[in-house]
């Protein structure tokens, strides 16, 4: 059955000197008003115990408009501002529901720059975007089409450390269901093998932040030479940013295409349940963990199997999938990281990887 999703489609765009300054002003406003409203219902909730609601912090932000030295703020679109004021809500929410940690203020520096503007701040017509505050169109790069008559409710801008700008358009989609498949297949995550799977097959890891790891040293060790508060400095900061960009739009794409094919090609998907953080305290793997991405990994498959009508079934983290002999069931006392094969009792070989998807693959399809 098909169903309607929200769904963001984010593309490049290059704004003009006048619509990146009106831009780089709203980032501020936004960072500001974030953090001087999160300040106050601090100030409240400690001093007095009190809950401050957002609508006393829209009511706070009138009244700071009519400071004079807070008058800038009436100079670009409103509708930044208070969608930061029900982020900042939003947040306070998670944090007492204790979904997650205490809001933390933003910083100019390593805070994601960004803005969001709803329907009555931007203007869509004709497939052109103009924002509030601006005369004319972004200059956006559609890489791909917007669904048929899609009409954006919600348009957020960004700029990321290493000055690329980008426009995210969220709208309604109508998703149809993959027509049904029989196959069924565990997934195994590695390092070596970025994942195994139950058919035998192995997917190279790629190693992206290994194989650009003597460009981004050569660019840290750049910008470490460079004098503190200096143009120099900032210059060599963003050709850091733009090698961890490269290497995460690599990754990214990499763990996109893959996910669609094994959603595409299967009707059950089958994961471990991986505690990621804690396997990061291990200094020796850590790095190489990240770079695999996991996590990221998982993610997707969460959404993408939810949209499509296929099933994703998370085993138990505890379970000894790299130990069980898929054949006969047998249980081996240990198996050190360095046995990448072993042979059973039962006299079956096994590739430590594959044989840990089809247990994974097993062990799912019992639970379900």
């Amino acid at each position: 059955m098909a169903q309607v999703v929200k769904r963001a489609y984010k593309y490049r765009f290059y704004p003009t000197p006048e619509q990146a300054g009106e831009l780089a002003r709203t980032f501020g406003c936004v960072r500001l008003v974030y953090n001087m409203a999160l300040e106050e219902r601090s100030r409240a909730y400690t001093a007095e115990g009190r809950k401050v609601s957002y609508a006393e912090t829209s009511a706070m932000l009138t009244a700071w408009k009519r400071i004079d030295r807070l008058a800038f703020l009436s100079e670009v679109s409103s509708v930044p501002l208070q969608q930061a004021l029900r982020h900042l809500q939003a947040g306070f929410v998670n944090f007492f529901a204790k979904r997650a940690g205490y809001p933390a203020f933003k910083s100019r520096k390593k805070s994601r720059a960004s803005a969001e503007y709803t329907r009555s701040a931007f203007r869509w017509r004709d497939g052109r975007l103009t924002l509030a505050k601006m005369d004319g169109p972004l200059d956006i790069r559609w890489s791909r089409r917007l669904p048929e008559g899609a009409q954006p409710s919600t348009v957020t801008v960004s700029r990321d450390a290493a000055g690329r700008w980008f426009v995210s358009l969220l709208v309604e989609e109508t998703i149809s269901p993959l027509p049904p498949v029989e196959a069924k297949v565990g997934v195994d995550v590695g390092i070596t093998a970025l994942v195994a799977l139950s058919t035998g097959e192995k997917v190279t890891n790629p190693r992206h932040e290994r194989r650009d790891r003597r460009k981004l040293a050569r660019a840290q060790q750049a910008l470490s030479r460079k004098a503190r508060g200096s143009k120099n400095r900032d210059k060599a900061r963003c050709r850091v940013a733009r090698v961890h960009a490269r290497i995460a739009d690599r990754r990214r794409d990499l763990l996109h295409k893959f996910t669609t094919r094994l959603v595409r090609e299967n009707q059950t998907v089958v994961i471990e349940d991986l505690t990621v953080g804690n396997m990061l305290k291990n200094h020796s793997l850590a790095r190489a963990i990240c770079d695999a991405s996991w996590r990221e990994m998982r993610g997707m498959l969460e959404y993408k199997t939810a949209w499509y009508g296929r099933e994703l079934v998370v085993v138990d983290r505890w379970f000894p999938s790299s130990k069980l002999c898929s054949g006969c069931g047998a249980r081996q006392e240990a198996m050190p990281l360095g046995v990448r094969s072993w042979a059973c009792a039962c006299g079956a070989v096994h590739d430590r990887d594959v044989n840990a998807a089809r247990n994974i693959l097993a062990a799912g399809l019992a639970e379900r």
